[in-house]
């Protein structure tokens, strides 16, 4: 399997979830990835299971919010691999606890989420940039989030943020289309990753299944193979474009699943 053979991918947040799939699966198709992560001994996991899968990695610890980091880490992909062709600024999300509806949330959260949302997919897209363009292209894949596209009583300032990511996606495309970069967004709806499942009850679960019209939540490899699609050449005439992987959560209406319940068997 070679869609991505002789590729170089960046992922920031490949030390678990869907950042780690997608890591491992790009470096089955033959890419050679950089798994980046605030961890270090999360990155330093994902990159074995990526050479388990028979792809090479390169761990690299770093903090999406501060442009040092992100410099060097992208100057150690350069002198590692020697350039830079696919870009996931896959780093997020928000406190449940703190972010809030508008009169109760912590401001303080709110500049949280904008640096590890808004800021990190800016300087991580700038830093790359100039490699993809002297390489003749690439592709810049952003994490967005279902959040982007609805209102909802809790969670203010990551829907505000990650509506922020599909506008940066757009801007990126149309300024650097004509140099053959590629930028294009993912909003994953519920995703059974090991946060989610750690952190909700059953119940809670049961009742976000319900809100899909497929009769099951996604896996983080259900993500990855999307951004494996969005790095390949298989995408090429793709871009500006926010790609909603969620079951069917946001297209159906609200009243769909009461109605399904009451249809005979």
């Amino acid at each position: 399997m070679d869609r991505l053979k002789e590729k170089t991918a960046v992922i920031t947040g490949a030390g678990s979830g869907i950042g780690r799939a997608a890591a491992v699966l790009m470096g089955r198709e033959g890419a050679r990835i950089v798994v980046a992560d605030y961890d270090t001994a999360a990155a330093e996991e994902t990159a074995a299971l990526v050479e388990k899968a028979g792809g090479q990695a390169l761990p690299a610890t770093v903090d999406v919010t501060d442009e040092g980091s992100i410099a060097d880490m992208i100057a150690a992909t350069v002198r590692e691999f020697g350039g830079v062709n696919v870009l996931c600024n896959h780093v997020g999300g928000t406190n449940p606890r703190t972010d809030l509806d508008v009169l109760r949330m912590d401001m303080e959260e709110f500049q949280r989420g904008i640096a590890r949302n808004v800021t990190s997919t800016l300087l991580g897209t700038r830093h790359a940039l100039p490699h993809m363009l002297r390489a003749g292209g690439g592709s810049i894949i952003n994490t967005a989030s279902v959040a982007a596209l609805v209102g909802d009583v809790l969670q203010t300032a990551y829907g505000a943020v990650k509506a922020a990511v599909v506008s940066i996606t757009k801007s990126t495309a149309v300024q650097y289309g004509p140099h053959n970069v590629r930028c294009n967004a993912i909003a994953p709806g519920a995703v059974l990753t090991p946060a989610l499942e750690n952190n909700l009850p059953e119940s809670v679960v049961e009742d976000l299944k319900k809100g899909n019209a497929l009769p099951y939540l996604g896996s983080p490899e259900d993500i990855g193979h999307t951004m494996v699609f969005l790095a390949s050449e298989e995408s090429r005439y793709l871009t500006g474009q926010l790609l909603v992987v969620d079951g069917g959560m946001t297209m159906q209406s609200s009243a769909a699943p009461g109605r399904r319940a009451q249809l005979p068997a």
